[in-house]
């Protein structure tokens, strides 16, 4: 039956993976994204060349110019068009709220939500849409066919790059879901790394960088741990059942799996307090997924938006405080299989709501370090003030 449990569960930790392992990959397709915008853009230029004057100096624009006037051109069109059935007859200005989320992490805190809406009780009206990964969630974003997302950190701010500005993170909903796992009950803290084999996904990912970041915080570089990589968190997973005091770096819920498949196994170090403990000065979280807006939806319904956010930290607190009801609705999703595995991954997956100042503390910081090791995992820059919105 343990050799079930890894499979029970892949879906979802794919999307898990994915949330946690995002770097240089989903940067790429928010460039692949913004380009396709950016066409769309000049095809629509072409028919209505009449409206511009020729010669007027802007037949030549960067490319960040031409995604942000598509964006902001064809984002206008949809809110329009997205208006609720009873909103015109009303003279409300009610509209029905696409959401887009990753199945993993970021959906278990949205449950709630999207049964209260199914039920016709919750306050906005919702449509939900659940993704295997971010990349199918990002082209939908940039033509404004999803209003709210909940997607990766790094790759929220590579969004508002890449628009311009177009978009802005409204709260945290995923803190961090990185665990060590071993059977070598002998480690205790980043010193007793030293001389020792680290077996993680995705070199060049923000799993990659955090890790990384967290060994120079303490004193340890790669000439003192040897970091071997794979593709996939499925290896790691081998790895640690033949090989118990190996030492794996793994997101939830495969360390549910793991430590499921091979009783010898256990965490030995979570990462996230890991994380607090060299930044505990600053105010900075280890955060893995956030809810991003588009800003031309937020400028027209901004109540509504809000409301969301009240929802939404109704939904994440339902999820932490009833984790059997909430895994019964996590498994009935299709996100985990088996609600008995969601109640024991759930705990772990550090769901949660934070918004405001605190949001943007948290966030910034972690942002600041994503940059120091490698610009292009947030964008090639930093998100200014205006990237964090405060109510």
């Amino acid at each position: 039956m343990k050799k079930n449990v890894l499979a029970v569960i892949f879906s979802a930790a794919l999307a898990i993976a994915s949330l946690a392992g995002c770097g240089k990959d989903l940067a790429e397709t928010v460039e692949n994204s913004a380009q396709e915008a950016s066409q769309a853009d000049e095809n629509t230029e072409e028919v209505t060349e009449e409206k511009t004057a020729p010669g007027d100096g802007n037949d030549v624009q960067d490319e960040a110019g031409d995604i942000d006037i598509s964006y902001q051109e064809e984002t206008e069109s949809r809110n329009e068009e997205n208006m609720a059935p009873d909103a015109e007859a009303s003279g409300t200005e009610e509209v029905t709220v696409r959401v887009g989320s990753l199945k993993g992490p970021t959906s278990m805190g949205l449950v709630y939500l999207m049964e209260q809406a199914e039920k016709g009780e919750a306050v906005n009206h919702y449509e939900f849409t659940m993704a295997a990964s971010a990349d199918e969630l990002l082209p939908a974003m940039i033509s404004g066919d999803l209003d709210i997302v909940l997607i990766p950190a790094n790759v929220a701010s590579v969004l508002y790059m890449k628009t311009e500005g177009g978009v802005s993170v409204i709260d945290i909903n995923t803190l961090g879901v990185l665990y060590m796992v071993s059977g070598d009950s002998g480690i205790k803290g980043m010193d007793d790394l030293k001389g020792r084999t680290l077996y993680l996904t995705g070199k060049g990912t923000t799993p990659d960088y955090v890790l990384q970041y967290l060994l120079r915080e303490n004193g340890l570089t790669t000439q003192d741990v040897t970091l071997e990589y794979k593709s996939e968190a499925t290896e790691v997973a081998a790895i640690l059942a033949k090989t118990p005091d190996a030492i794996g770096v793994l997101p939830q819920p495969f360390v549910t799996a793991a430590c499921a498949q091979n009783e010898e196994l256990s965490v030995v170090m979570d990462l996230t307090e890991q994380w607090n403990a060299v930044q505990k000065e600053s105010g900075s979280r280890l955060v893995t997924g956030v809810t991003v807006v588009r800003n031309s939806f937020l400028e027209e319904y901004q109540d509504t938006v809000e409301r969301f956010m009240e929802e939404h930290k109704a939904s994440a607190a339902y999820a932490n405080e009833h984790v059997e009801e909430a895994a019964e609705l996590v498994a009935a999703a299709g996100i985990i299989e088996k609600a008995p595995v969601a109640v024991k991954a759930m705990p772990a997956c550090n769901i949660t709501y934070m918004d405001g100042d605190d949001m943007k503390m948290a966030l910034s910081g972690y942002l600041e370090v994503l940059f120091g090791q490698d610009a292009a995992s947030v964008g090639g820059g930093l998100p200014g003030d205006e990237f964090y919105y405060i109510p």
